[in-house]
């Protein structure tokens, strides 16, 4: 499933890039993130329950921010495992800033699999969408 996204920020890009990869905005943000730890080298391991219709589950995931270009861009690849399947994500993310102000731009594709799929595969689109602009609602709010 591809998944695109553009978002306005009212701050620098290095501020934005501050709130990206910093590990207590992401848990704070990241929609069902009931902590994450640090494994090193832009690893992290994260507990999250997401819900696709009448499926909520609990996941393992690994999240690791690779190819870093420092306030201009980076790749977030998750994996992640639970007893309702399993889902998969990659996503480039890029910045661009101009005038003062940080436009940020996701490109990214994911995979899931289990019963979550099997019930909600009409609904992953929305539920993704919706992910993704709850993340970065409340990203705004920590990099403003």
């Amino acid at each position: 499933m591809k998944l695109n996204g553009s978002y306005q920020f009212d701050v620098e890009a290095s501020k934005v890039w501050a709130a990206l990869t910093d590990p207590r905005s992401l848990e704070k943000c990241i929609p069902g993130c009931e902590g994450m730890k640090h494994q090193g080298n832009s690893v992290y391991e994260a507990d999250l329950t997401v819900g696709v219709g009448p499926i909520r589950g609990k996941y393992r995931a690994k999240i690791s921010m690779q190819d870093q270009v420092q306030n201009r861009s980076y790749r977030l690849v998750v994996q992640g495992t639970g007893a309702t399947g399993f889902v998969n994500g990659d996503a480039l993310i890029t910045l661009e800033e101009a005038n003062g102000k940080t436009t940020v731009t996701v490109d990214a594709d994911s995979q899931a699999g289990g019963p979550v799929m099997r019930v909600g595969q009409r609904m992953m689109g929305s539920v993704g969408k919706t992910m993704m602009d709850r993340f970065f609602s409340c990203l705004q709010e920590s990099a403003g």
